[in-house]
Parts: C-alpha cells; structure tokens; sequence
C-alpha cells in the first residue's frame, strides 16, 4: 500500500470529456481545517496505508488545500426532476471532483462535497455543515454494511467556519468515493444535443457497461442498440437497488433524477432514515409535503425517474417502443430481488403461493401495530422457538399471535432445520442500523471535536449482524425524544 496521497495511480477520465461537460475550478479551502475522521477501509480501496491518512499532505488534499497530485479538480454539469417537476440545468453546487484513483482494486473517482461555490451552486453558498456531513460520512458506510450498493466515504473534514441554514452551523467537508458519479440527470441534460448525448453514453458504456457493446450476429452493436441494452442494465440494477432499500426499511428521501446514479448506488444522502416505527407510508424527510418519497412510493418512483432517463434517451433517435420494453424490466426484476430478500429474512427457501398473502399482513401487522422495523424481523428467527422478544414487539398479542402461527405453519412445510434458519436469519436481518437518534449522537460528539461516537456506530455498521455484547443501547428500541428529530433537504 502507498505510504502517501502522492503516490497514488490518478487518472482524469471525466476530465477527458467536451469541456462543456464541466467546470475546471478549484475548492474553497476552509479557515484552518481539521480531519475530524478518516476511513481506513475506503483508504485500502484507494491503495492507501492507515499511515498516509494521518500525514499533513492527505489533509491538504481532503480540505480542498492541494490538488490530489496528477488530478484535474472540476465541477460537472446535469440536470433533472426535482419533485416531479423539470429543474433543468443543475449540477455540482457544492462538489468538486478531484481525479480518479486506480488501484488493485478498481478505479475510484474522489469528490468533495461542501468545498465551496461553483458556477452550479445557484443560490447556495457552497458549503456542508458538519450535522449532514456526519450523517453521511456514517451512512455510505451502514449501507455498505448491509451490503446495499452506495458511494462510500474516505475522510470528514471540519472548520469552524460558520455555516447559516435554520440556524448557524459549523462547516465541513466529506470526501466521497465512487467509480462514477454520472446520474440520471447528467442524461436529461444533454437530451437535446445529440452530439454530447452519444459522448456521454460512450463514456459511462466503455468504462462500466462494456457488455452493452457485444456484437449481434457478428455484427458491431448500432448506437440504437447500445443505447436499449444500456437501458436494460441500468432498470436492472436501479430495481435490485430499490428492491434492498425496502427489505432493509430505508427511505431515501430526495429521489430527484439528479441524485440517481447510473450505476444503481445509492447516492447523495440528504434527509434520508431507516425505519423505526413501521408505517406504510413513512415519509422521511420533513420537507416532502406532499409525501412522493414516501417508503411505499420508492419503486415507483425509481420506475418513474427511469422513463426520465429513457426519454433523454430519445435524443439519440432510439425509438420511444423499443426504450418502454427495456423499461418493462423494471417490476419482474424488481419483485425478484424483493422475493429473494425476503426469503433470506424470512428463514424460507423459496417463494411459493400464498407468500406474498403472508408477507402483506406481516407489513399490515407491523403497520397497524408500528412496531419496530429492524427488531420486528431480528425477532423472527427466534419466534418459532421462543417467541418472548417477538411478542414484545406487539401490543396486541392475539394479532401477532394469529400470524406467527400462519408463518409457523409455513416454516413447516419446508421441514428446514432450526439452527441451518436461525443463522441465515440472523445474517440477513441486522440488529443494528444507522437510527436518526444514534447519528444524533454523533453530531453532538463531533461537535465537541469527540470522534468516540462515529468509531463505535462504524464498528457495529460494519458488520451489523452480530451481537456485539456492551453494545445493547444501539439495538434498543429509540427512546421517546427520538420521535421529535427532523431531517430536511437541508440536511
């Protein structure tokens, strides 16, 4: 591993496209910067020694102070729909892209995120308060955890620069790491220019979708043709990506075409929560009034935002039938993954009639009871056995009660050992996720310069499913002031 950020492998691919694809500029460096944490297992991806983290010249690099050394620091461009609605032109408003790092590992382009204004910052000053960034720097990591596909995090940086939003805030950077960053909204912007369109599809086609360009019948695919396969792969990962959101019980909260990433990650973490309290349609982010990201719209918005993509997708005269069959993907992939999911959580060994009768009374029961999300499934595995923690999930027993008979019954018909179920269970439903309440607690620390509360929440999130004794706080139902936190787009 490489003792230094200066040593590193860097190459400029974004860079390499038409200049009107970006803006070259560089950060705005905070006022004496600190690293309030870094990430040794993002560092690892990058070819980084835990040693090179704690140099002077990765700090400069994770401020915005230096340049990553042979990078080219830019701004991209894109659009898209923000609550349903056209946006248009958008863009990095508060990010900068550093360079893309190879290594053993793959390729990995670093950004920035709240290092000052850029021409696509609007009305925004530019910068991230040191609440959102926490959030962040600590959720990219939760959910690569549970093994859901999202960017991740390599360093958090602070200032005491102050920072207004509801109130006055202290500033903060978050280095985000990604083998791309091209969104669905990247396409809508050059849906009209046909020239920048197809350069953009080579792009994201060559580095991460080769396939697409498998010949037919020995022949060279057609632009038309790449593009529809194209279509077809991102539908698909974008429904097994929803399909892991909902069986994990986490809302997005901002599933703006901007901030869906063509390669099916999980990207821009915003107003975003895991479940506590069951609800159907649990809304998550206080500045959603109107409820469209809710926990039960997600696939179909994910469904929706796709079609946003496909009409881009026009632009390059693919025909508007041949782009709806790639969408039609979408639901048997989607339910696929869900199914499967499901399964796993479930302890079955396959979905068969009648599963999904008793998987809609298990969400019905759940919601009428608005029991406890994540501990609601880790009791299930125990149920059969030693049904105590289940029932305390529940406070109407003869309810719980009539279900977990009718699942009893269905564990039955497979005759699966106990022990060979309790462990896939057990390794398929965490006991800890990141709760608004515990990232609560560690923007409270943070801002006191303690770093305690971050090191232990990634410790558990790391690997979320198993048992960390001394650790019961952070597998505990919320306690009750929890219900009060408010996240918003401002977050």
């Amino acid at each position: 591993m490489k003792e230094s950020i200066q040593n590193v492998r860097v190459e400029n691919s974004f860079a390499n496209l038409p200049p009107s694809f970006y803006t070259r500029l560089s950060p705005q460096p905070l006022t004496e910067p600190r690293l309030l944490h870094a990430n040794p297992e993002v560092a690892a991806l990058l070819d980084l020694s835990p040693a090179a983290l704690a140099k002077p010249d990765f700090l400069d690099v994770v401020a915005g102070n230096q340049p990553l050394p042979g990078g080219q620091t830019l701004a991209a461009v894109y659009s898209g729909h923000q609550f349903g609605i056209w946006a248009g032109q958008l863009g990095d408003g508060r990010a900068h892209l550093l360079g893309e790092v190879v290594s053993p590992s793959g390729r990995w382009e670093l950004q920035l995120k709240g290092s000052g204004r850029t021409p696509y910052s609007r009305m925004g000053d530019g910068r991230a308060v040191l609440r959102s960034s926490v959030r962040e720097y600590l959720a990219s990591e939760a959910m690569a955890g549970l093994g859901i596909a999202t960017t991740r995090a390599l360093a958090l940086v602070v200032s005491n620069d102050p920072v207004y939003r509801e109130t006055v805030e202290t500033a903060a950077i978050v280095t985000r790491v990604s083998p791309s960053f091209v969104r669905f909204g990247s396409f809508e912007h050059w849906s009209s220019s046909p020239e920048n369109l197809g350069a953009l599809l080579d792009y994201v086609v060559d580095r991460h979708y080769p396939e697409c360009r498998d010949a037919v019948d020995g022949a060279p695919a057609t632009q038309a043709r790449v593009a529809l396969r194209f279509l077809r792969a991102v539908t698909v990962r974008t429904a097994r990506l929803l399909a892991d959101w909902q069986t994990a019980g986490f809302c997005h909260g901002v599933m703006n075409t901007d901030n869906m990433s063509i390669l099916g990650l999980t990207l821009d973490y915003g107003p975003y929560g895991f479940m506590d309290a069951f609800q159907v349609d649990h809304v998550c982010n206080h500045s959603d009034s109107q409820g469209r990201y809710a926990w039960n719209a997600q696939p179909s918005v994910a469904n929706w935002n796709l079609y946003r993509l496909a009409s881009a997708l026009l632009g390059l005269g693919v025909e508007a039938d041949a782009l709806k069959e790639q969408l039609q993907e979408f639901e048997p992939a989607f339910l696929q993954a869900y199914r499967n999911n499901l399964c796993r959580k479930l302890g079955l060994l396959a979905w068969t009639d009648g599963d999904d009768d008793l998987l809609d009374d298990w969400w019905r029961l759940l919601h009428t009871q608005k029991a406890d999300f994540t501990l609601s499934f880790r009791s299930l595995a125990q149920a059969p056995l030693d049904s105590a923690q289940f029932f305390q999930r529940f406070h109407d027993r003869d309810a719980a009660g009539a279900w977990l008979d009718r699942y009893v019954q269905r564990l039955a018909q497979e005759q699966r050992p106990d022990p060979e179920r309790i462990e896939q269970m057990n390794r398929s439903n965490p006991l800890y996720v990141l709760r608004n309440h515990l990232a609560e607690g560690a923007i409270r620390a943070a801002a006191q310069g303690d770093v305690g509360e971050i090191d232990t929440l990634l410790k558990l999130l790391r690997d979320p499913y198993t048992e960390q004794p001394g650790h019961e706080a952070y597998a505990a139902v919320p306690p009750e002031w929890a219900g009060r936190l408010e996240v918003s787009c401002s977050s």
